[in-house]
């Protein structure tokens, strides 16, 4: 079996693998219910109802997908120019770290002024901490993958004694938590007395402005070429070193933003939990969209709400949560063939 490029494929090509992907994956997680003892009919409609079947469901899901917006564009800016950023977890939590530490009063600004510097400076902590790993590996070859997944473990246990030391609320009661963002430092409902803010607007903000940065300028195109012929690249004069520490710094800011946004938002103080994978899940997001910045804005929505809606279907259904994992898993490797198919041509010898 070998595998030969296609041409540039058409727009229904490009549209058919991916819905046949969903497909794939909707066959399969059926087996699974039907081993369960439901009817995977009924367990879907479910998931569908629990995710937007009412105003509370659908503001539940666009707030779970605010975070998971900004990690798929980490994710999809990283991975189009082949910087394998496997650390968007860590990169969220020092967001969160620095939102916290400049929040909760060290700067005395109003809240149209505070804002705006707290969420520069957790992109510029979260870019610093990618240009590490990116830095060794273009001076030295160190692989990427491995040095932004181990980060995500050395951040997580910094983070922890951050907040059994300096950070520890002394009102906290002993949990491990940090103390409380002040009001200016808090990004608005934007309904009153629910729970989505306008990290969510930010986040869609986020998606265009990167479409534009890939789409219309010169940094987007040097990245695609770098993504898809680094020596190519190279041979006609772009300088790949640079084009790499620059996706860096987008790609490690923008997941800052999923922690910023988390503990400005929604959470107001950071502790260890303030993640449930969002990072990991920001790979699943962002290979869904086909790597595709406005793309990632519905896929997001979509991984949000399988997981909303499927904690909502096991208390009626009685069919375990974890079929929402295992919805996602499916979907990203079915997507990762579909993704195959669309470039290339299997030739069987």
């Amino acid at each position: 079996m070998r595998l030969e490029p296609k041409p540039a494929p058409s727009l229904a090509v490009t549209l058919i693998y991916p819905v046949a992907a969903i497909a794939a994956t909707l066959v399969f997680t059926s087996l699974l219910v039907l081993v369960a003892g439901a009817s995977p009919l009924s367990v879907f409609y479910l998931v569908a109802k629990g995710a937007a079947g009412s105003q509370f469901a659908l503001l539940e899901t666009l707030t779970r997908a605010t975070p998971l917006i900004f990690t798929g564009l980490a994710v999809a800016v990283a991975f189009r120019a082949k910087l394998w950023n496997i650390g968007a977890e860590a990169q969220l939590y020092i967001g969160g770290v620095v939102t916290v530490v400049l929040g909760t009063g060290a700067l005395p600004l109003a809240a149209p002024v505070l804002i705006p510097v707290i969420m520069i400076a957790a992109m510029a902590a979260g870019a610093a901490l990618l240009l590490g790993p990116a830095f060794l590996k273009t001076r030295f070859g160190v692989d990427e993958v491995v040095t932004t997944l181990l980060l995500n473990f050395i951040v997580l246990l910094f983070v922890s004694m951050l907040l059994e030391g300096v950070l520890k609320d002394p009102m906290g009661l002993g949990w491990p938590q940090s103390q409380k963002v002040i009001a200016e430092a808090q990004l608005p409902r934007i309904i009153q007395g629910k729970r989505l803010h306008y990290g969510f607007v930010i986040a869609i903000v986020s998606a265009i402005v990167v479409w534009v940065i890939m789409k219309k300028t010169a940094l987007g195109y040097e990245m695609r070429a770098v993504g898809n012929n680094p020596e190519g690249a190279r041979f006609v004069g772009i300088p790949v070193n640079k084009v790499l520490m620059k996706t860096a710094v987008l790609s490690g800011g923008l997941a800052a933003l999923a922690g910023f946004s988390e503990v400005s938002g929604l959470k107001g103080n950071l502790t260890l939990d303030l993640s449930p994978g969002y990072g990991y899940s920001g790979i699943v997001v962002a290979m869904l969209a086909m790597l595709n910045p406005v793309g990632v804005i519905a896929s997001a929505i979509f991984v949000a709400g399988i997981f909303v809606g499927a904690d909502s279907m096991s208390r009626v259904a009685k069919v375990p949560s974890y079929i929402a994992d295992v919805m996602v898993a499916t979907s990203l490797l079915t997507m990762v063939v579909a993704i195959l198919l669309t470039r290339f041509r299997v030739r069987w010898r």
